[in-house]
């Protein structure tokens, strides 16, 4: 093509000169005649250029080129070409685009995209009933002041998204959404927003059966437990063959009374999601108390129980709860390891916030069993966790108080070298020393 447009321009020019020079010689004036040509050559070429520069400003898309001849005659055709193809080009995207805004205006889920900052850019009709958000005037708003609530801005703001959102509609309370978000393209974020209500009802009702049985349930063995004791205390006149059925009665009703206080304990962390009574805790007397607790509980099993703690570390929450949860790792590490084996708490501060861990050099857990570990009841060995008096509800008691203060729960382990039960709360928790 280009060839042709040089060999095209060195014809017109060579005939523009043969003209010139025909009139020269036929005038006798060679140099005018050949001034005034190629004036009139390069008025004409302003002259089309003028016309390409009104066309380009008038900025119609559609509008095709204005008509020419010759060299620029080339140039509008090349022009108008390029033009339909990238017409075509654009009805092709136009027509995918389409379709995806009718699938996803189809969808049930809220699909919204926004930008790196937060900003809505784009989202379905399904967005509109779940969130409330309207078009148009909601186009470029930050998504946090649209859906106002508390652990939203935290997710959103955290960036860890590895895990879904579930929260009340901001348009309706009774309404219960999970929000997953998405990074894609230069750190832009894809927001799929799901109701959830029916699910989260059926939840509701499980944990509310089992927090009303659990309570229903204390008052008949409370009943049981009172006259077990009453005849261990009075042994002397109870048949001797009936002596060790009493006992494994006394201990199973123990057990169950465990169960229904763990029991009705969880239900009572599920209630809500933030601790009633957040006030600052400092966790070296904590930790110590909970050190003497587990050296009582390993008795004559002799466990090395150390205890390392930044001076000065404080966290915001609820004691009670956090007692219940290092308590439940603490007096794990020793049921679960050998007799005379060591028992680490630990506890510090860094630039991600404060951490608490405990390491036993028990036997291990096998790293199938890991991501199973804080669901309700579930044991890595039943017989194991039944000689100990376990509930099997300890460490979903842990994972729920750590919820409720916005810290996660981090296990690692190996067979034969013990375990590392590690929590870490985030910085917004971290109650700093006046």
């Amino acid at each position: 093509m280009k060839q042709q447009w040089r060999g095209g321009l060195v014809r017109r020019l060579l005939l523009l000169l043969g003209a010139c020079l025909l009139v020269g010689v036929l005038s006798g004036q060679y140099a005018w005649t050949l001034v005034v040509g190629l004036a009139a050559y390069l008025g004409w070429t302003l002259w089309q250029l003028l016309r390409l520069q009104q066309w380009l400003q008038r900025k119609q898309v559609d509008e095709p080129p204005p008509d020419g001849h010759g060299l620029w005659g080339e140039v509008f055709d090349s022009i108008y070409h390029l033009q339909r193809r990238d017409q075509r080009a654009r009805g092709r995207l136009q027509a995918v685009i389409d379709r995806v805004q009718e699938s996803t205006a189809a969808l049930r889920d809220a699909i919204i995209m926004l930008d790196s900052d937060g900003n809505l850019e784009w989202w379905n009709i399904a967005a509109e009933q779940l969130l409330g958000l309207k078009t148009p005037q909601d186009s470029g708003q930050a998504i946090s002041n649209l859906v106002r609530h508390p652990r939203f801005k935290e997710y959103f703001a955290e960036e860890n998204y590895s895990e879904p959102l579930e929260l009340p509609s901001p348009i309706n309370e009774r309404m219960r959404l999970q929000i997953q978000i998405t990074l894609y393209g230069n750190c832009e974020h894809l927001m799929l927003v799901r109701d959830v209500t029916r699910v989260h009802q059926l939840e509701q009702m499980r944990k509310d059966f089992v927090a009303n049985v659990s309570h229903e349930l204390r008052t008949p063995l409370t009943v049981i437990t009172g006259y077990l004791e009453t005849l261990a205390d009075n042994v002397e006149g109870v048949n001797p063959r009936w002596l060790r059925p009493l006992q494994q009665m006394q201990q199973q009703a123990v057990r169950m009374q465990n169960l229904l206080n763990d029991l009705l304990l969880l239900a009572k962390l599920e209630a809500t999601d933030y601790p009633s009574d957040s006030l600052p805790i400092q966790l070296e007397p904590l930790l110590t108390s909970i050190r003497n607790d587990a050296i009582a509980l390993s008795a004559n099993r002799q466990h090395q129980v150390s205890l390392e703690v930044e001076p000065g570390l404080s966290l915001r929450g609820s004691e009670a709860e956090l007692r219940s949860a290092f308590s439940n790792l603490a007096f794990n590490a020793v049921k679960y390891s050998p007799d005379g084996s060591s028992v680490c708490i630990r506890a510090w501060q860094d630039a991600q916030g404060i951490h608490v861990a405990v390491q036993d050099s028990g036997i291990g857990i096998e790293a199938r069993h890991i991501p199973r570990l804080t669901e309700r009841f579930y044991r890595v060995d039943a017989s194991r966790s039944s000689s100990t008096g376990g509930t099997g509800l300890g460490l979903a008691i842990v994972k729920h108080v750590l919820l409720r203060h916005r810290g996660k729960l981090a296990i690692s382990s190996s067979l034969g070298h013990g375990s590392l039960f590690s929590c870490h709360f985030p910085a917004q928790a971290v109650q700093e020393p006046h």
